[in-house]
């Protein structure tokens, strides 16, 4: 499956880039398992990503949770939690 991913804030600087497309395994099939998936891709993404529960997830402009699937999605994009004031 190819996906179209965006960076936000510091995974964003972690990762080093706003955002690409990749392709993506037939195994990762929900949004957590894109996380882990890219967790492991190198150091950027590891330290984006290592604390998987705090990392705030959309599919397609639509706010989703880590059990979402992926199926039919377009983009992804990853944030960390925001503080509002």
């Amino acid at each position: 499956m190819s996906l179209e991913l965006r960076y936000f804030a510091w995974v964003r600087e972690r990762i080093g880039s706003p955002g690409e497309s990749l392709d993506v395994p037939g195994e990762v099939t929900t949004v957590g398992d894109l996380i882990s998936w890219l967790a492991n891709k190198d150091e950027g993404y590891a330290a984006a990503f290592a604390e998987p529960d705090i990392i705030r997830a959309a599919i397609d402009h639509e706010h989703v949770e880590h059990d979402a699937a992926l199926a039919g999605a377009k983009e992804v994009a990853f944030f960390p939690p925001m503080t509002g004031g």
